[in-house]
């Protein structure tokens, strides 16, 4: 396997997953992998479901790191634990993302974008009375206000997740169609020393790709964008290294020689 570490998991200190943590780790141990890195979810001001906000995805920090370092003490020897957080990116809620993100000595941080202003597009709600493009063009204009706002994070995760959820999925959806404003996106990643994300969980949920696309990805090198990380966003074990094997070829196909794994908020670039 290429690809031997896994830069997204989530465990039961996220508020979508009740997998212990311990479990995800031996699952690592046991596919021969040598680093995960823990990004569990905090998700300030996350509306739970259409009728409004609640606090699913609120991150007991002091918890979790409590438990990962026990569990260093435990397993250190077989596996490296890194210490990571995936922050839902939201303008209105720039002050305690930017707080949450410098309370903690993490060793890489995600930014995600999960609500598209103040809607989730995992609901059909978010869809519903509009075209698909019209609201995949929506998110990705979320997705550049945010990354116009925020720095506080390392990559930008599954940049093209509002896909997964879409009507028609990703059938009729390729980065040509939203280039205009996805090139902005990923240049000011790049001017601002961001990385992206290759996020394996969109092929486990049926997308004929990952998140994002090869086209984004391809696109991100040839504007000079050199760092990826590789996560699954597994909540549960069996899905930890999922389509690692093919992340790796895509990740060549569209000029990457390297992937990166974060520590202390540096990457270390790994050759594919």
């Amino acid at each position: 396997m290429p690809i031997t570490a896994d830069c997204h998991l989530h465990s039961h200190h996220s508020g979508d997953s009740d997998t212990p943590m311990e479990a995800m780790i031996l699952r690592g141990i046991r596919l021969g992998l040598d680093t995960l890195c823990f990004t569990e979810h905090q998700d300030i001001d996350f509306p739970d479901s259409p009728d409004g906000p609640g606090e699913t995805f609120l991150l007991n920090g002091d918890s979790y790191l409590y438990e990962l370092v026990r569990l260093r003490e435990t397993y250190g020897g077989d596996i490296r634990l890194l210490f990571g957080v995936e922050l839902g990116l939201q303008p209105e809620a720039f002050q305690p993302v930017c707080a949450y993100a410098g309370a903690y000595e993490f060793d890489f941080i995600i930014g995600s974008s999960h609500v598209c202003h103040g809607r989730d597009p995992y609901y059909p709600e978010f869809f519903r009375g509009r075209t698909e493009e019209s609201a995949f063009r929506e998110y990705f204009e979320s997705v550049l206000e945010n990354v116009e706002k925020f720095s506080c994070y390392d990559v930008y995760g599954h940049l093209d997740y509002v896909v997964r959820y879409g009507p028609g999925r990703d059938r009729e959806y390729s980065y040509e169609k939203y280039g205009d404003i996805l090139d902005e996106i990923l240049k000011k990643l790049i001017e601002t020393g961001k990385g992206l994300e290759l996020n394996t969980g969109g092929l486990e949920s049926g997308l004929k790709n990952p998140n994002p696309c090869p086209g984004i990805l391809r696109r991100y090198r040839e504007l000079g964008g050199e760092i990826v990380t590789v996560g699954s966003d597994a909540h549960a074990p069996g899905r930890i290294g999922s389509h690692f094997d093919l992340a790796a070829q895509i990740l060549k196909d569209c000029g990457f020689r390297y992937y990166a794994v974060y520590q202390k908020r540096i990457p270390e670039m790994r050759t594919l």
